[in-house]
């Protein structure tokens, strides 16, 4: 059994393979053969964010995470027992999280580890689970796109700055919850109007960074990680009502929230905010401030915000090309390839967005090459459950969506889920109803694959 790529789905892929008794061999490139956004060679590394979204399983993200629980996920386990605080979101220490999902794989018995590029899909007799992510070699895609005769997609994606915990002012930068949910585990750092004008002015005018093979007049972003410079671009108040949103971040300094003329004097008019990186709390990520901004523009310009002014960067924004295939040309709801069984493939190479449904595709591919290699009939999951639901929309050509671009990756939604038999108006009461129903309909899956 063979599995290409280590990133989340791979290694959820491999785990499920191991875990069903099937001898799996997991094909990692990395350090052979670096990539532009990763940093390490561990497993399962987070290039972009270290969150996985919205804990809370009456959330779309949330309830993701809690399906891939009950299905005994390595991945999500781990993600749970890596955890810093982010408010009502999951995310984790990205240093112990890789770390320690290398290890696990790298001491089991059935997963043999081979550090090199792999630049051919092995013959069709072999069970292979292609997980080589959003940045797959060129080689590797020339021979996907031969094998398959469908042109790659791709759009440009990017990761935010991090910064030392240090270096903030604190005289400025308050804690509190994101948009006044949970517990205070975000720096905020507040800006009048005439800061964040003349901040989305040196953004708009900055120098950007070159991407090789790209013509910046064609640029396809994806649509739910714009760089911040973009988002500047799109109007005046795009960034407010994004990652700069102002609503329900107060410092209690400023006074009393209660009082209606403080309220309105003192409020900020965008606030930007820093989620804690790791467990000690001494790196801490720019939230929403994916950007393509040369190195030397994003210091000048990300030291404009209040509270940041003397920022120690760790690390520096930076842009990268994913790949991803024409999926509902070419994948069944099993994430086999219609016309090569053998073959499976798994996150975010698929078209899926975001970390959970990347671990999603690694758990289904995972789970039917071992049920294909002990000679079992592969499984999907209802559609509705999250999992079930991600994956028919990828796989069924009249599942995509009727854009301008064609197929573009999708994110977990309550939108992909079928409508409940009972109409429910109250929107938290409407997705627990759908909550309640996934749980219920995966309990019956899980059930009959013993888990």
């Amino acid at each position: 059994m063979l599995v290409i790529g280590g990133g989340l789905a791979g290694t959820e892929a491999a785990w499920q393979l191991a875990s069903h008794g099937v001898p799996v061999v997991l094909v990692e490139m990395r350090p052979k053969k670096r990539t532009p956004a990763h940093s390490t060679d561990d497993f399962a590394e987070l290039v972009c964010s270290n969150s996985f979204g919205a804990l809370s399983s009456d959330r779309a993200a949330g309830l993701l995470q809690e399906e891939l629980r009950r299905l005994n996920s390595l991945v999500i386990k781990t993600a749970d027992s890596h955890s810093v605080p982010a408010g009502g979101a999951l995310a984790v220490d990205r240093g112990t999280f890789s770390s320690y999902l290398t290890k696990k794989l790298s001491s089991h018995p059935l997963i043999k580890i081979e550090r090199r590029e792999l630049k051919q899909l092995p013959e069709a007799n072999q069970i292979t689970i292609l997980a080589t992510g959003p940045l797959t070699t060129e080689a590797l895609g020339e021979d996907i796109q031969t094998i398959t005769g469908i042109a790659e997609c791709h759009f440009f994606d990017a990761a935010s700055p991090i910064i030392i915990g240090e270096s903030i002012d604190t005289s400025i930068a308050f804690r509190a919850s994101r948009y006044d949910k949970g517990d205070a585990d975000y720096f905020n750092c507040p800006m009048n109007k005439e800061q964040y004008l003349a901040f989305r002015k040196e953004l708009i005018n900055a120098e950007q960074a070159e991407l090789n093979s790209f013509d910046r007049e064609t640029a396809n972003f994806f649509e739910g990680c714009l760089p911040i410079e973009e988002l500047a671009r799109r109007g005046e108040d795009t960034m407010r009502y994004g990652p700069l949103k102002p609503i329900g971040i107060w410092d209690t300094r400023w006074g009393d929230l209660k009082d209606k003329q403080v309220r309105l004097k003192k409020r900020a008019y965008a606030v930007v905010q820093l989620r804690q990186e790791d467990r000690e709390g001494r790196m801490w990520n720019l939230v929403g401030f994916q950007t393509n901004l040369k190195w030397g523009e994003q210091k000048r310009i990300f030291k404009m915000i209040p509270g940041l002014k003397d920022a120690d960067f760790v690390r520096f924004g930076v842009m990268h090309r994913n790949t991803f295939l024409e999926s509902p040309q070419l994948l069944k709801p099993t994430l086999q390839f219609r016309k090569r069984l053998n073959l499976l493939t798994a996150g975010q190479i698929t078209g899926t967005e975001g970390y959970a449904a990347a671990v999603a595709g690694g758990w289904l591919a995972g789970t039917n090459a071992a049920r294909i290699a002990n000679n079992l009939d592969p499984v999907s999951l209802p559609p509705t459950t999250m999992i079930g639901a991600l994956t028919h929309f990828i796989c069924t050509p009249e599942g995509t969506r009727k854009s301008k671009g064609g197929f573009q990756p999708m994110p977990a939604s309550f939108g992909l889920l079928p409508e409940l038999s009972i109409r429910i108006k109250n929107k938290r009461q409407r997705y627990g109803a759908y909550r309640d129903r996934a749980l219920a309909d995966l309990e019956k899956v899980a059930n009959d694959l013993s888990i």
